[in-house]
């Protein structure tokens, strides 16, 4: 059996994000409506039931924070439409939040199968918690896959997607624990000539412990991407 295939379907990081239109809780929407944006697509089991409501409370709350970043939210289930307004409408009356995202009737699953959202050893009709990350160019970031009694960490999804964007601003990566504004690390030398310089660079500036493992400071500029929009890439 192919468990990538079960898990993932046919999408993978790195690839083209697969495009789609469908019916929301916002009228028509589809993935080109997110073209130069980030978007944070992600799934729920079903509409009414516990663990998705404070989801959708946290999604919701943290909504602002993901725009000050050049990111969008996006759910989706197999639930009606009717079935969403209904909950939204449910969630508003009982807390007075108002869910401040789409949310998409995916009633014949295509989208969720496609994007490989049912897991047919959890169930052949639900969708299970997957979190898509895409960049603003649609290409696949990350996918996270959490079980159906499992509530998402909505704090680890947004600082995800603000080390994705530093990453690519900085032509780096980030390390375990990375949180905004830390160092990056500064990719790997790729001759002997390159890795001599590192390990006087380390030497010099006290920011590494050897040749292939060492930091930097973002710039203000990657620091002003992260915070704002993030409008193009810089290498710096």
């Amino acid at each position: 059996m192919n468990y990538e295939l079960l898990e993932n379907g046919n999408v993978r990081i790195g690839e083209k994000a697969p495009d789609f239109e469908a019916i929301s809780t916002f009228g028509k929407v589809s993935l080109k409506d997110y073209e130069g944006k980030w978007l944070v697509l992600f799934s729920h089991p079903g509409d009414f039931t516990p663990v998705c409501t404070t989801e959708m409370i946290a999604f919701t709350r943290a909504h602002t924070y993901f725009k000050e970043i050049n990111t969008e939210l996006l759910g989706l289930s197999v639930d009606s439409n009717s079935s969403h307004l209904a909950w939204v409408y449910d969630i508003y009356c009982r807390t007075g939040i108002k869910v401040s995202f789409p949310i998409i009737a995916d009633r014949n699953a295509l989208i969720a199968r496609r994007y490989g959202m049912i897991s047919n050893e959890m169930s052949t009709t639900e969708t299970v918690r997957n979190v898509y990350i895409i960049d603003d160019k649609q290409i696949v970031r990350t996918i996270l896959i959490y079980p159906m009694n499992v509530g998402r960490f909505i704090p680890e999804i947004l600082r995800t997607v603000r080390a994705l964007q530093m990453a690519d601003c900085m032509g780096g990566a980030t390390a375990a624990n990375w949180m905004p504004n830390q160092p990056v690390i500064v990719p790997i030398p790729q001759t002997y000539e390159e890795l001599e310089k590192r390990v006087e660079y380390i030497n010099k500036n006290r920011n590494g412990i050897n040749w292939y493992l060492s930091f930097k400071q973002p710039s203000e500029k990657c620091i002003g991407n992260s915070k704002n929009n993030n409008e193009g890439e810089e290498k710096c």
